[in-house]
């Protein structure tokens, strides 16, 4: 696989504030098997660990993998791995991906169906809050009314509708979670 580098934003490893990962834990079930992509220095990787049966942390960074990666929970694996090339383990109820300047989310998405995996927790859609997505497929583009559509399969979100009186109050607080969207198409 042909792959180019990681967009600087993307690269950087970036802790997130209290706020951020505490809607992460909540999404977390004991039962769940958790995939942490670009765990940075497994400070959200270990307090996962607290709540779900297990955690596999992904982190491109070797250097900063070796120096976080001490005295390790007994279920929390930590690897070194590019989630742009890596499968998704088999047995992942739920991805997290806090990582907000991502550029790769359309890959990851793919990866994890691909597993089997059904939640993915990310700010990477939106680039704003927490949000848990269900990775089964949505609702096809076509079907979605005037409003804001997010986009399951590639990560694209905007505004559905040109025509001026379709342009409601209703269509501007409407959010359609969709698959297929014109970005998917290009």
């Amino acid at each position: 696989m042909n792959l180019e580098p990681l967009d600087p934003w993307e690269a950087q490893w970036a802790p997130y504030d209290e706020v951020t990962y505490a809607a992460v834990l909540a999404a977390v079930s004991p039962e769940d098997v958790v995939l942490d992509i670009g765990a940075g220095d497994l400070r959200l990787a270990r307090r996962l660990a607290e709540r779900a049966s297990r955690v596999i942390a992904w982190e491109l960074q070797a250097e900063l993998l070796a120096q976080a990666a001490v005295d390790l929970p007994a279920n929390l694996e930590a690897i070194c791995a590019d989630a742009r090339v890596e499968p998704a383990p088999p047995g992942v109820t739920v991805a997290v991906l806090v990582m907000r300047h991502c550029t790769h989310y359309g890959l990851y998405v793919a990866r994890l169906r691909a597993a089997g995996c059904r939640r993915l927790i990310t700010n990477a859609r939106w680039r704003m809050g927490v949000e848990v997505i269900a990775l089964e497929p949505g609702m096809p583009f076509a079907s979605a009314d005037s409003g804001w559509y997010a986009c399951r399969c590639c990560g694209a979100v905007g505004f559905k509708g040109s025509d001026a009186a379709q342009i409601t109050d209703a269509a501007v607080a409407t959010v359609w979670d969709t698959e297929g969207c014109p970005h998917c198409q290009s």
